[in-house]
């Protein structure tokens, strides 16, 4: 069965089938981070991100990865996040780890917690894997139609239902899908690149586990929610609707299915073995690694998660994620970064909340918490060396 990503269809369907990406591009890769400069200045939804790296592939060159030394595992560090997760009212998951070394610490390391909107990373990982073969120019114009909606936060819907359409360049695609969340971007490079089955494949060849990619946002939502998903929930509010007429009793079972093994969940200690493969430039070529982590650097999205602890001379590179709430439990809260030392030392970590009832005041403090934390170790481990 060919699966297209607006049919009648269920989950069950999309679980027993499987939907190679069998499309191949003959475009050539040209100058992909200097075309449309112009153009994606002009356009809604546009970040600083994309803005500077258009015209000017250096505008955000990474610094090269600084020479590893590696420490032994930090106890410290251990013992700090495991304070902080065990004072959290609510499921969390922790990891840490040193880009280039073999330790990882925190909590919950091996368990699987929902990702939402962190799974833009795969997306957009794989779009640049794509960039790197040929196959996909990042200057490559692609058309936003209304059609193209899918749920929840698109904030290019609006400018694509009052034009008609909007027309924006690959690379601008993707710096709304990371820095703004936007579902729609998102889903239309996801289908441009070849829909969640190479999205797999790119993880698998890139040997990152730990980390699962759903079947998309339409029946990613539809599921969690207890909806088959039909093109016309996409329209207006009708989503919102629909669910809000289904048993409360269903969805609660539902909801607390996917928490328990979460379609696109992922452990945090993979997500971090992730991050520390994209911060030593091992997932794609020099120009991608500059382009997605110019994005990360510069996400509007969680400003007071993460990053909302960090001192002046550190970088952060971050994706956030949130999921749907229900009887005042939310779901799927995280942010993941990289985060750079003054010293150039980098480190991925990932904080993800599974489940809590805490409002978001208290989870963003939880995740400054982790951040602080991981700042004294570094400064630990400096000072002895």
């Amino acid at each position: 069965m060919h699966l297209r990503r607006d049919e009648t269809i269920s989950l069950g369907q999309t679980l027993r089938t499987r939907h190679p990406a069998r499309r191949r591009w003959t475009l050539v890769l040209a100058c992909a981070v200097a075309g449309y400069a112009g153009l994606a200045l002009t356009k809604p939804g546009v970040v600083p991100g994309a803005r500077l790296l258009q015209g000017n592939p250096q505008a955000f060159a990474h610094a090269p990865a600084a020479p590893v030394h590696c420490t032994e595992r930090p106890a410290e560090l251990q013992r700090d996040l495991s304070g902080i997760a065990q004072a959290f009212d609510g499921k969390v998951g922790i990891a840490v780890r040193q880009a280039g070394c073999d330790w990882v610490v925190g909590e919950r390391l091996d368990q699987y917690f929902p990702q939402q909107s962190v799974s833009k990373l795969w997306v957009a990982i794989s779009v640049l894997d794509a960039a790197d073969r040929g196959q996909v120019r990042l200057d490559e114009l692609i058309t936003l139609r209304p059609e193209d909606q899918v749920v929840f936060n698109q904030p290019l819907r609006w400018t694509v239902l009052k034009q008609g359409s909007l027309i924006l360049p690959a690379q601008q695609l993707m710096a709304d899908a990371l820095s703004l969340s936007d579902n729609m971007a998102n889903d239309k490079l996801l289908w441009r690149v070849g829909g969640p089955d190479h999205v797999r494949a790119v993880l698998a060849q890139r040997g990152i586990s730990g980390v699962r990619f759903g079947p998309g946002e339409r029946l990613l939502q539809s599921h969690i929610a207890g909806l088959t998903w039909t093109s016309d929930l996409a329209t207006g509010f009708n989503f919102e609707t629909a669910r809000a007429k289904l048993p409360i009793g269903l969805r609660k079972n539902l909801l607390a299915a996917y928490i328990d093994d979460p379609l696109d969940g992922a452990t945090p200690a993979g997500i971090t073995g992730a991050l520390g493969k994209l911060a030593r430039g091992e997932l794609l070529s020099p120009a991608s690694t500059d382009v997605l982590l110019g994005i990360m650097q510069h996400s509007k999205s969680g400003p007071m998660r993460l990053k909302g602890a960090i001192p002046p001379g550190w970088t952060v590179y971050h994706k956030t994620g949130t999921g749907q709430e229900l009887a005042g439990i939310a779901t799927g809260y995280n942010d993941v970064a990289v985060f750079q030392a003054p010293d150039g030392t980098r480190y991925g970590v990932a904080v993800m909340i599974g489940e809590t009832r805490l409002p978001i005041k208290a989870r963003m403090e939880m995740m400054q918490a982790v951040s602080r934390a991981v700042v004294a170790a570094h400064d630990r481990a400096a000072a002895e060396t």
